[in-house]
């Protein structure tokens, strides 16, 4: 697959070398969702600084066990964690970018963009109670489109996933049954399909099986030029995922009113916002057991932030505002601290 390929090599730029034994390197662990760009910016820090980055694109729900643990540096979550939870594990949370989930499809005859869907009758699709393409549901959102008499074949996340989070968040906001059947969580009891482990997985999946769909990170699904389904969002307007429609979407987002800056950006309104979107957090100790390597994550993000914007929008991200930059770095000074109780980011 060729967006994996590329990240293997990615990644394997940001490991460490002899000539760096000196360098305190970084580790962290979670979400496949921003991998693409996490992995970008990895090759160009380290090039830049000599640091390596070594991330472990394992699933929101393994970042999180492992930032618990103490295992890595920092762990990274699609699902943030509310203000009890930080404050059960001491651990402090921030955005680094936004980005989209988009349902792709592997359906004869349709080109991306071609399909159009709504919230109602995608939740439907994934409980299993739409089984055919040519559903009378589908074919009155798709009047023009000629849809085969074929089986639907789902493909899921089969771990811990914050994109399948921000996905069961938004069909739970859709569809009354799929929040009292399913819910959202970073993993649920799927009704129907086959489980893949990772956005990669997912992708491959729906990729490799005649008339699937599946759920992935918009630059997977971008990467590999896999077909994408429109969505009618909740102003009633039909939009494709882009960079434009994932800003929409946090247009109006409270960012620095809500701890953690745990904001959700599911089923938001605007005309032109996609509806399923979200931001992909980071999750460090505010006491780290080994500081140094604390110090150079927050390095490493500050430079993100700084010089990794245009990065993340190649790859249809979108970058934090940077009024939330700023609340971000306040917050670092004020609350991740060494064993001298000083601040890290300072260090």
């Amino acid at each position: 697959m060729k967006l994996a390929k590329t990240l293997i090599v990615a990644c394997a730029l940001g490991l460490g070398t002899p000539w760096n034994a000196l360098a305190v390197d970084i580790s962290g662990a979670g979400a496949t969702f921003p991998y693409p760009i996490y992995a970008k910016w990895a090759d160009a820090y380290k090039k830049e600084t000599g640091v390596s980055l070594n991330y472990q694109s394992i699933g929101s729900g393994g970042g999180i066990k492992q930032i618990q643990a103490n295992t890595v540096t920092f762990g990274a979550s699609d699902m943030p964690l509310n203000a009890d939870q930080l404050n059960k594990d001491g651990l402090a949370q921030f955005p680094t970018v936004m980005g989209g989930v988009v349902p792709v499809v592997n359906v004869e005859g349709i080109k991306p963009g071609e399909l159009s869907l709504d919230g109602p009758t995608l939740a439907r699709i994934f409980a299993g109670t739409i089984t055919s393409w040519d559903d009378p549901a589908i074919q009155k959102l798709n009047a023009n489109a000629k849809l085969p008499k074929q089986a639907i074949a789902i493909v899921h996340r089969s771990d811990g996933s914050g994109t399948t989070f921000i996905f069961t968040d938004y069909l739970s906001k859709v569809s009354p049954e799929w929040k009292s059947k399913v819910g959202s969580n970073t993993a649920v009891e799927w009704p129907a399909g086959i489980g893949a482990k990772g956005n990669e997985g997912v992708a491959n999946g729906v990729t490799q099986t005649k008339g699937s769909i599946g759920y992935v990170e918009y630059a997977y699904a971008k990467q590999n030029k896999m077909t994408f389904a429109k969505l009618t969002n909740k102003s009633g307007k039909t939009v494709a995922p882009e960079a434009a429609a994932f800003q929409a979407a946090a247009a109006y987002a409270d960012w620095t009113g809500t701890p953690g800056f745990a904001v959700i950006l599911t089923d938001q309104p605007g005309n032109e916002a996609w509806p399923i979107a979200g931001a992909t957090f980071i999750l460090i100790h505010k006491q780290p057991k080994e500081p140094a390597a604390a110090a150079e994550a927050l390095k490493f993000f500050a430079w993100a932030y700084a010089k990794g914007g245009k990065m993340a929008e190649e790859l249809d991200y979108v970058p934090m505002p940077a009024a939330v930059v700023t609340a971000v770095e306040k917050m670092w000074a004020t609350e991740i601290k060494g064993s001298d109780g000083k601040p890290l980011a300072s260090h």
